[in-house]
């Protein structure tokens, strides 16, 4: 009987998960509104009604964030087993993580180089050639592609 109780703490864990999950679904049911009107249903936002769909597109910039996050996670992945041997591997160690510290960092500031991290506005690659100052009447397009009243024509761009 011995060898069964090292699965006894493995056991007692898959049967708290399903407690868990089953008090989860049942307290999801009864916390749920009963009778759900169009209020009840719409999203809460710190008491704001939103005007607005959310996008459906999220920009690059979200991506490099996110790809930057676990690049930093992975390279703390990689020192912790580094650091709990670094007296075994002396000094060829310590070059090794400082080459794969410089790597991730030199990758890091060349992502911040190209904006991966500012939220703001796009620069642009190159600017926009122009003969005309530029107003606000030039600048404004409508939706339909048509110009607005008092543009006069096109705006120097050659299509």
């Amino acid at each position: 009987m011995g060898s069964l109780d090292s699965y006894l703490p493995i056991f007692l864990l898959i049967v708290l998960g399903i407690v868990f999950a089953a008090l989860s679904f049942v307290g999801s049911k009864m916390l749920a509104p009963q009778r759900p009107t169009a209020a009840k249903r719409a999203p809460y936002e710190c008491g704001i009604v939103p005007t607005r769909e959310p996008a459906t597109r999220f920009p690059v910039r979200f991506y490099l964030v996110a790809m930057i996050f676990i690049i930093f996670d992975i390279e703390v992945i990689f020192l912790f087993p580094w650091a709990v041997v670094y007296d075994q591997l002396g000094r060829f160690g310590l070059v090794e993580v400082i080459v794969f510290a410089a790597a991730v960092f030199i990758s890091f500031v060349y992502l911040i180089s190209y904006g991966a991290l500012d939220w703001g506005p796009m620069r642009r690659v190159r600017p926009v050639a122009t003969d005309q100052p530029r107003t606000s009447a030039s600048t404004v397009r409508r939706v339909d592609g048509t110009e607005p009243v008092g543009s006069g024509g096109s705006s120097g761009e050659a299509a």
